[in-house]
Parts: structure tokens; sequence; C-alpha cells
């Protein structure tokens, strides 16, 4: 069987499926990942084999270039629920499985595509905020807010409906007109549809909601065998465990001077510093030899030889530090990574940074609660609590899936 995997988004969107692809191939399936053109992405799935499919264009010049302008929003959408429309069809065979996630566009196209070939759809979350539950509210758009006096969230979501129909609704129905299929009233449910799965694990995420049939299957993990780069090694070696600094995918415009915040931090509480290079290029501050910088590396290996792990909050990032063990301080961004700051928190295995712009002050008083021994222990004890087996637990599902011969789009 094929199962194609589709996304529209950074390194947190295209390893779990790189994860989900090599335990399909272990069971037989063939498996093609459509991802945007970005070279780490080609090169990433490359490395264990996976054959990648280029859609639209580079994810990585979008976030770091100049802003694109509001009124080409439109324009953009349309033209993403195009090409994966496109990628899947060109792709698909009869018997075919697709699973989609990533920008919302690109889901609306993948879920098109299903539909027209009457193939089997799974929309996937990486992370829960995407998914309609009573328990927290919807993501908000600048573009459009809602109402201030409204504040149970079931009522958000509900409102959430029509902030998706207007934001998407009509690239959707028109491309969904221009290749024979009807127009659909309520575009956000159509993607999701009433059974999606969550790739998160339920001891860091333990999903709470009653309006959804939600398939929890733990985190998909790629399993990182690269070892790491020789100088970082030495200077791992050199001295007591630093603390990692690195935000990722994230450009971080308009938060001043991250890395000096950061550097400036983690000395004040007597510590070394490994800081990860990422989208926002964070580069050294001085020349002392307390500081090593890296471009990408491997996580897994990494964060079981640091003190603590300062990020962004990105689901993929929260999970490896939270298996390797290692005290976290989020420091968030966007749409789901105060959520992941929270449960951080919440869990007692770091520190929640408030708001997105540290300062050495407010970063050091974080650091502090993360670098204590209780934190440390704490961290220790729910990494063996953690799930291994998510990618796994999906991959049987999927071909399950497919040797029931369901033509139904959904879950």
């Amino acid at each position: 069987m094929r199962v194609l995997l589709s996304t529209y988004g950074s390194r947190g969107d295209v390893q779990p499926l790189a994860g989900l692809a090599v335990r399909l191939r272990e069971l037989g399936a063939e498996v093609r990942v459509c991802a945007p053109p970005d070279e780490e992405f080609a090169e990433r799935l490359a490395a264990v084999n996976v054959p990648m499919v280029p859609v639209s264009e580079s994810v990585r010049a979008l976030v770091t270039g100049a802003p694109p302008a509001a009124s080409d929003f439109p324009r953009r959408v349309a033209a993403l629920v195009s090409a994966y429309y496109n990628a899947i069809v060109a792709e698909a065979e009869a018997g075919a499985v697709v699973v989609a996630t990533g920008l919302f566009p690109s889901a609306a196209g993948a879920r098109s595509a299903a539909e027209k070939l009457g193939l089997g759809y799974v929309y996937l979350g990486l992370q829960p905020t995407v998914l309609p539950s009573e328990h927290r509210p919807p993501f908000q758009y600048p573009s459009h807010p809602y109402p201030p006096e409204v504040t149970d969230n079931r009522e958000l979501w509900d409102l959430n409906i029509g902030t998706m129909n207007a934001l998407f609704g009509e690239a959707v129905n028109t491309h969904r007109a221009s290749v024979g299929l009807p127009p659909v009233d309520n575009v956000r449910d159509y993607v999701l549809t009433d059974g999606p799965w969550l790739a998160t694990d339920p001891v860091l995420d333990p999903w709470r909601s009653a309006g959804l049939d939600v398939v929890q299957t733990g985190a998909w993990i790629l399993p990182d065998e690269r070892p790491l780069p020789a100088g970082l090694e030495a200077f791992l070696d050199a001295g007591t465990p630093p603390v990692y600094v690195g935000f990722g995918s994230m450009p971080l415009r308009g938060a001043g001077d991250v890395a000096r915040v950061a550097v400036e931090a983690v000395r004040a509480q007597g510590r070394r510093v490994v800081i990860g290079r990422g989208w926002a290029d964070l580069s050294p501050i001085d020349e002392k030899d307390d500081c090593f910088v890296v471009g990408e590396v491997n996580h897994q290996a990494l964060f079981g030889r640091v003190a603590a792990v300062v990020h962004h909050g990105g689901a993929g990032t929260t999970t490896a530090a939270a298996r390797a063990g290692a005290p976290q301080v989020v420091v968030p961004q966007i749409v789901d990574q105060p959520y992941w700051a929270e449960r951080v928190a919440e869990l007692g295995i770091g520190a929640a940074h408030d708001g997105p712009a540290p300062t050495v002050g407010s970063l050091s008083a974080a650091l502090r609660t993360a670098l204590t021994p209780g934190t440390r222990e704490r961290a220790r004890a729910v990494a063996g609590t953690m799930h291994t087996d998510g990618a796994t637990v999906a991959a049987k599902l999927l071909l399950g899936m497919a040797r029931r011969e369901r033509p139904s789009t959904s879950v």
C-alpha cells in the first residue's frame, strides 16, 4: 500500500512525518512525504531513505524574509490549496491513505484530493490547540479577533468556524468547484473530520474533550543516530554541563538581542552555554570560551548532556527535552507554544517564561527554577513515564485502515 504524508510547515512538522514514514516502511508500506522544498527537510528525509515530494515554496524563506503583505493572503491560501491537491493527485494510487497536517490550506488541499480520488484520509494534529476542546480557547488570528465579552471556550470554538470560513472558505470552495467537487459550508470541520489524530505524548499532553473522537497515538519520534560534531563533543567534555539555548524556526522579529540576553542570563547562573543558531541566526556575543554555537544538531544526543534547555516551546523541542530528562525554560512565541510552556510548569519539569521577549532578569529567574535539583529530579522522573511507540501505533492503525479497504475519507 502507499501512504502519502502531507505537510506545509517547519522542522517540527516534517520530522514527525519522517518518524512515521520509517515505521510504515518497516511494516511493508510505500511512503511519500509531500513537504516544502527546503534543503534541510530534503536532506533529513534522504538520510532515512524516505522519498520527498517538494511542494510550494520554501518555508524558511517565507518565515525569515520580509513579512508578506496582508493583501497577498488570499492568493497565498489559494496557491497552497492547489499545490497540495495537485501533489496528492499526482502521487496517489488506488487504496492509498492520506495523512495531512501543517498549515490549514495545505491540509485542505490534501483533504479535497483524498475525497476526489476516494482515498482514506486522516487529519493529524501535532499539537492539541488546533483541535476544538472545551478546555482551551482556539487560536486567535490577529485579523479576526473574537469578541472580548465571549469567554466560554465552547462558544469561542463555535465562532472559530466562522473565522476559518472567512479566512479559507472562499479559496477552498473555489478550488473545489474547479475540480468538480461540491462546496463545503464548514471548512474547518471538513478538514479536521470528526476523528482526527493527535501525535503527542499523553503524559505531556493529556487530551480531554467530549466533542471529538480523537485518536492520540503518542508522539512520532524519528530516532536520530547522527553523532554530535567533534567540536561540540570537545566543548561538552571540557567542563560542567552547559545550558542549551535555541529557538528553532522562530525568526524572533522584535524580540531584541535574544542571544545577548540568554548568554548573560546563563552566565549569571555560573553555567556555560550552547547556542542553537536556528532560523533567527543567533550568534556569539563575544569570544569567550564558555559559549559554543551549533547549527542543525541531534537534539536526542545533546539534550541528555545539558543542564537545561531554553527554547521557544515547539511541540517537538518540548518533547525531545522531556524525553531526555532535561529541565526546560520555555519562552513561548506563537500559537501552541504558550500551551507547552504551561504544561512544562504544571509538570514541574521546568519554568514558563512570561511572554516572548526575555530580559536578563526574567530569564535568570526562570533559569534558577529550572536548575534546581528538584526540577531535574522531576524531569528525569517524567522522562521515565513517556511513551516511545507513537509512530509504531500510528503505522499499525494506518495499515489496518488500508486493509479494510474503506473508501470513506474519515477515520
